[in-house]
């Protein structure tokens, strides 16, 4: 059992400090998941020091959630001293920028739980990995993990599992029925879907919807046998970009822009293009293109990311030519 797994670990090396880490600009599926995972781990050894930090914090959406469900975040880990380090929904430590470095000078042992495509530096660095690319969140993982510990869920932490599923599944449109049975499950733990699904919903300010115009005045429509791709570039909000292209009718948009000398890249496909050329976006286009870039990528198979150096229509080109290739 995964769980028994990692309570051995935790015994084994008599951890007093577990450290939680999100990925940078956290968002609700990953945050709550360290929410929820916390409260397991309490559950487990009461006598824990638990802590849970974000890298370069919560996303602007998380943040307004937490106004109705707080979630501690500790600025600066002591990771040094932490008995045990854990990712949550977080497959490579460059998502956690000079983090990353820090986890390996640790030497902590290192548990990561998380719902994305398996990255081989992760899975070497690992001393337990909890993954499942087929559940829709890593909020669903712990839940799994939290039956498996046959420990109760509470309300708090079913209602933290329940709003990382929503939003990771875009309000239950990628759920699959695994997922559906889980969150009839907690809303029977007393979750008041009326008052938390309006939660998600975060109004778009007007630097989003120009970032989303301009993404759609610059892309460029690539006809691949019967699929349609667009390429765009913008600077901000690229993934909110790249999603408003899927809703206009592209099967796949990528989205590329500069940031401190950084190119970010932000992929997605409709649930179609992925079941019927069995493209993964996180695996097959996200992975090598991260490595083009000499950075990271990885992610999920309808949305995925990259980040690096190189030039805007470098990596646009790489990735036509990547998409070429898996569906010849």
């Amino acid at each position: 059992m995964r769980v028994q797994k990692i309570k051995a670990l935790l015994d084994q090396h008599k951890a007093k400090h577990i450290v939680l880490l999100c990925h940078h600009n956290a968002d609700p599926d990953a945050t709550y998941a360290a929410f929820a995972f916390s409260r397991l781990l309490k559950r487990l050894n009461p006598s824990l020091e638990v802590k849970i930090a974000a890298a370069q914090g919560p996303s602007k959406l998380t943040k307004s959630i937490m106004q109705s469900l707080p979630v501690e975040l500790t600025a600066e880990p002591r990771l040094d001293e932490a008995d045990v380090i854990i990712l949550l929904d977080t497959n490579t430590i460059q998502q956690l920028g000079e983090w990353g470095e820090c986890i390996e000078a640790a030497g902590a042992p290192l548990v990561v739980v998380d719902h994305h495509a398996r990255h081989p530096e992760t899975e070497r660095l690992a001393t337990i990995y909890v993954g499942d690319d087929t559940a829709s969140s890593t909020c669903e993982i712990v839940y799994d993990l939290f039956k498996e510990a046959s420990i109760e869920i509470g309300q708090s932490e079913a209602t933290a599992l329940f709003i990382g599923i929503a939003f990771d599944t875009r309000h239950f449109i990628l759920a699959t029925s695994a997922t559906l049975k889980a969150v009839a499950d907690l809303v029977d733990s007393d979750v008041n879907a009326q008052e938390v699904l309006p939660l998600i919903s975060l109004v778009m300010d007007e630097s989003e919807r120009v970032a989303r115009l301009k993404a759609s005045q610059r892309a460029k429509l690539l006809n691949l046998g019967k699929w349609l791709v667009l390429l765009s570039h913008v600077n901000a909000y690229q993934a909110s970009a790249a999603r408003a292209l899927i809703r206009t009718g592209a099967d796949v948009a990528i989205v590329a822009g500069r940031k401190g000398g950084e190119i970010q890249t932000s992929l997605r496909s409709s649930r179609d293009f992925y079941e019927k050329t069995g493209v993964h976006l996180g695996r097959d286009i996200a992975k090598p293109l991260g490595e083009f870039l000499h950075g990271m990528g990885g992610g999920h198979a309808v949305s995925a990311g990259a980040n690096g150096k190189g030039s805007l229509e470098a990596v646009l080109n790489r990735c036509a030519r990547l998409l070429k290739k898996r569906l010849d």
